[in-house]
Parts: structure tokens; sequence; C-alpha cells
């Protein structure tokens, strides 16, 4: 799938692929390992809220400084704490402590794939290896080695399943605490062994550079109000997910990894064929038509009468909307110039995951009043109104 890709760029996508192993197991299990621990609803969405904050936080310092320093230091760093945060958590069931490794690992946001600040250096790393059309289809690769990975991980996330005997109660989950530890790891190793080269100075003509910054800053800035939508209506439905499952239809770590790991086993594949779409029929009309199916799924799934229908509406909402992850980043990367990516991924990355923090504060307040459907209906607002704005923004950048 990478074969054509610079060296560099290959181990990158194999250090996102290792990473993304781990935390697709705690995707679907640290809501049950909270569940398990006799944690409120609202308690587990404060610290999912809380980690998502912190991981925006890194990502707004992390990407302009990635820009002027280089990607490398930042990833490292990073890897680094979460390698030790999540060794603690699997020594320790106390409620501090492992409500503090989530928080600094990015457990609990879902099956992301990649924790707080990663994403954004690691796809600012990768755009500056390649250019042109090659963009588009390089984070296109990168998105869908994300989700297979992911998968996998979510997969294992059905262990504790198997050694309950052995390990019962919340001490089942304790195990896959370990893996992410040794899997952050593996990709911090990976990283270690990449040369980065030393950047480039950015020279210009002033007046031409100051009218291309404020074009791009312009860009930023409405691209930043209309990801806020999208983030809060992430939020109100991804991280509780498993939680919702086990209070509404009484599902498990063994119904409920090996599900969603077929859908994004769903999602790379739809990863990789809306790269193909996106070139012959434009990245911003293929964006809107996938979500927009994808929205009216969103509405079904909390009416749905079965687990099976439940996990069903899930996976095309999910397949339909992750598949353009691809499409989205590319026109991003695209917008500004090289030496302003970091800057523009981490725009993108925050502005998604700031307003996304209150939503699974808000997701575990309507959780625990007995609202289970209101989380869903209230993120179809959001992402109707992400979508319409969306379009409009972003059919110059398309063109261009």
């Amino acid at each position: 799938m990478s074969a054509r890709l610079p060296p560099a760029a290959r181990r990158l996508l194999a250090a996102r692929a290792t990473i993304s192993v781990g935390q697709g197991a705690m995707g679907v299990d640290f809501a049950l390992y909270a569940r398990a621990l006799h944690w409120s609803p609202g308690f587990l969405g404060a610290t999912v809220g809380a980690g998502i904050l912190f991981g925006g936080g890194l990502t707004a310092l992390a990407g302009p400084l990635s820009d002027r320093f280089g990607r490398k230091p930042f990833l490292c760093a990073y890897l680094a704490a979460v390698v030790a945060a999540a060794g603690f958590a699997a020594v320790s069931a106390r409620a501090a402590v492992v409500a503090g490794a989530a928080i600094v690992a990015g457990f609990g946001r879902g099956a992301v794939g990649v924790p707080g600040a990663f994403g954004a250096v690691q796809q600012a790393w990768l755009a500056d290896q390649v250019e042109g059309q090659a963009l588009s289809r390089s984070l296109a690769r990168n998105a869908a080695v994300g989700f297979f990975a992911t998968a996998a991980g979510t997969f294992l996330g059905g262990l504790p399943q198997v050694w309950r005997q052995a390990l019962p109660g919340a001490l089942a989950y304790r195990p896959l605490f370990g893996l992410v530890a040794v899997t952050t790891l593996m990709s911090l190793v990976l990283l270690l062994r990449l040369a980065e080269p030393r950047r480039p100075a950015h020279a210009a003509a002033p007046a031409r550079d100051a009218r291309e910054q404020a074009a791009e800053n312009r860009l930023l800035l409405r691209l930043a109000g209309i990801n806020a939508l999208n983030g809060v209506g992430i939020g109100l439905t991804g991280p509780l997910l498993s939680w919702w499952l086990a209070a509404r239809f009484g599902a498990g770590p063994g119904q409920i990894g090996p599900a969603i790991g077929l859908v994004l086993l769903a999602s790379g594949l739809a990863t990789l064929l809306a790269g193909r779409l996106g070139t012959r029929f434009g990245l911003v009309r293929v964006v809107v038509a996938m979500r927009s199916v994808g929205l009216g799924l969103q509405v079904a799934l909390p009416f749905a009468p079965g687990f099976g229908w439940a996990m069903a509406a899930y996976a095309g909402r999910t397949v339909l909307n992750r598949g353009t992850v691809g499409q989205r980043q590319a026109l991003v990367m695209g917008a500004v110039r090289g030496h302003r990516r970091g800057l523009a991924a981490s725009v993108s990355g925050v502005s998604t995951q700031l307003p996304r923090a209150v939503g699974p504060w808000l997701a575990g307040l309507l959780f625990g009043a007995g609202w289970f459907a209101a989380p869903f209906l209230l993120a179809s607002v959001f992402q109707a109104a992400y979508l319409l704005l969306y379009r409009r923004v972003f059919a110059a950048v398309d063109r261009r």
C-alpha cells in the first residue's frame, strides 16, 4: 500500500500503525473498565473531556513549534509520556491514577487510533515528505493504516472476556494498559531511528508573503469555526459508545470489541476508496455526499431495537464519516504553504478537540439522567450544520 512512498514516509506510517493497536483496544475497553470500577457516567465523561482538552492544548503548542524546531522532538517526548502513563495505570486502579493516565494518554476518546498531539504533528511530518496529488493519496493511506491497526486493537479489546475467570471484574482490563505501553514504546523506537532533515528557512517577498499569509489565516479561521461544530458532535457520541451499548443492550467486551474492529476495517477500505473518488469527482463533493448519508444513520442509531441493529447503524455511519478523514486532511494541508503545515494541522486538531471535550461531559450527564437518545440527536444537529458550512468554505480550495 505504501510501496511508492519515500522511506521516511513509510516509517511514519509504521509508527502510526504501531501506536494505534494499543489505542484501539483502549478505545473499546476504557469506558467498560470505568464502569467495572463503578465510576459514574458524569465522572467518566469529565475525565475523557479533560483528556481531550489536554490533548488539544498540546496540539496547539506542538504544531506551530514543530514548524520551527522540527517534528521529531515533540512526537518522541509525548510518546515517552504516554508509555509512563500507561505503565502507572497497569499497576494501580486508584481513580486519581487511572484518570490522570487517561488525561495524559488520551484513553477513552473512542477508537481514534492516536492520542493527544501525535496526530497533528505526525500528519505535518508526513506532508513534508510529499507534494501535489501525492499529498492526498499519502494522507488517505495514513488514515487507512490507522484504521486497520486500530481495528486490530479493538479485536484485542475482547480479550478481557477470555481471561475473566483468572482475572475477575475490573482486573480483566488491567493487562490492556500494558499493551498500550508496549505498542507506544515500539512506535517511539521507530521514530527515534528516523532522521529528520534540517528545516529550510522560509524566504518570500514581504508583500507577497503577507498577502498569502492573510489568505491562509482567513481560511484557517473559518476551518476552526466549522470544526468546532463537528467536534461537539463527535464528543457527544464516540467516547461513551461502549458504555451506551453495555447499558442499553447488556453487551460486553467480547461483543463490542470485534464489532467495532470490523467497522474500522471497513473504514480503512472506505478511506482508500474515497481517495480515488476524490481525485475523480472532487474532495469536497465526496466528503459531503458520504457524510450526509452517515448523518441519516446517526439519527436512526439510538432507536435501534437490538445490539445487531445498533451496530449496523453505527457501522454505516462510521464507515462513511471516517472514510473521508484523509480527504479532509489533504484539503487542509494543501491549503497552506509547506512551512505552515504544522500550524494548519494544529488549528484543525485543536478546533475539533477543544469543543469535543464538552461532548463526553454532556453525554455523561444525559446518560445518567436516562436520556439515551439525546446525545445522538443533539450530535446530528451539530454535524448537519458542519456539513452545510464545510461545502461553502472549502469548495474554492478544492477547485484550486
